[in-house]
């Protein structure tokens, strides 16, 4: 079994806190019901974007992009489906 290299962990932190960054938005979107200040064509070229991210994560099988950009989408993608269901 190959041992995970140190620059691994780096990646593994820097996908940690920039995911974690989406989740305070989440949340209010999902409290408050309101997304009217989100810009849409930006969430929507960003999910397009994480997602390619996913896809190039998984077939370099670059865990630290693959995971990072997955969660982020899961976030990201809720808050667009709330600027889409409540403007």
């Amino acid at each position: 079994m190959d041992s995970i290299q140190p620059m691994t962990y780096v990646g593994l932190v820097a996908g940690i806190l920039t995911t974690i960054s989406f989740l305070p938005q989440a949340i209010r979107a999902w409290k408050t019901k309101s997304t009217r200040d989100i810009s849409l064509s930006m969430f929507l070229c960003f999910c397009v974007g994480v997602v390619l991210w996913v896809i190039y994560g998984f077939y370099t099988e670059n865990l630290p992009v693959f995971l990072a950009n997955f969660v982020t989408f899961v976030l990201a993608f809720s808050i667009l489906v709330c600027k889409l269901r409540y403007g």
